[in-house]
């Protein structure tokens, strides 16, 4: 591994860059207690980075791993990943709308027991969570594993199949119509199930990181990936 410096174990450089991923450690810092340069460790950091993001499953061969364990619902959501304004062109396409804030937003999938099994791409902040369903095939996917999936309103509409569905969403109330008391409660037992989605998103943004991520779509993919891998071999020891 061309990132194993002579004057320190494999396992310690491993502990320096997590350190910088997860509490966003500056680089001439540690550099500095370790007696390397701040350019060694930014190789260490974009390599380990590499290694990691390589072992994130792709969508197809995580679902059908649920469905080989026995489970029946994924459940899915969208969340914005905060990023400084960028400049020129890249600006407007990273403002978020709905968050009233620059970010990119980012898809994932958990299972029932809270642990995230998919990650999609790093996709501009405006990007709707129904748009980057569709161009992740999400649809296609859950039913090639024969799965289902509970997703919030922002998914109202995805499913192409109103006979045969595979995305549930609940009910949304309009001016014109109000909500039954069974549809209220539907509701609420719906984002009870739904939340350890929310608890898989906390856990990967624990990563102080990404607090101050600047990067663009296609170099934050690899960083979300990584650190999603990471999470999870964490969360299983």
């Amino acid at each position: 591994m061309s990132w194993i410096h002579p004057a320190l174990q494999a396992g310690r450089i491993a502990t320096i860059v997590l350190a910088v991923l997860r509490h966003d450690q500056r680089l001439a810092d540690m550099a500095g207690g370790n007696d390397v340069s701040a350019t060694t460790i930014r190789r260490w950091r974009d390599e380990l980075i590499t290694l990691l993001a390589a072992k994130a499953p792709r969508l197809d061969r995580a679902l059908k791993k649920i469905a080989r364990r026995g489970g029946e619902v994924v459940l899915i959501d969208g969340t914005l990943i905060p990023t400084q304004r960028r400049t020129g062109t890249a600006n407007p396409p990273n403002y978020s709308g709905k968050h009233h804030r620059h970010g990119l937003h980012v898809l994932a999938l958990t299972d029932e027991r809270r642990r995230m099994i998919w990650i999609s791409a790093a996709r501009p902040g405006r990007t709707h969570d129904i748009t980057a369903a569709r161009r992740d095939r999400i649809l296609s996917h859950l039913r090639a594993a024969g799965l289902g999936a509970l997703a919030d309103l922002g998914f109202l509409g995805l499913d192409d199949d109103p006979d045969d569905p595979v995305v549930v969403t609940g009910f949304k109330a309009t001016r014109a119509r109000k909500l039954t008391t069974s549809e209220k409660e539907a509701n609420r037992a719906l984002a009870a199930a739904r939340a350890p989605v929310e608890h898989g998103f906390a856990h990967l943004k624990n990563w102080r990181i990404l607090t101050k991520l600047r990067t663009d779509p296609a170099r934050a993919t690899g960083l979300l990936r990584a650190l999603f891998v990471q999470t999870n071999l964490e969360g299983a020891r």
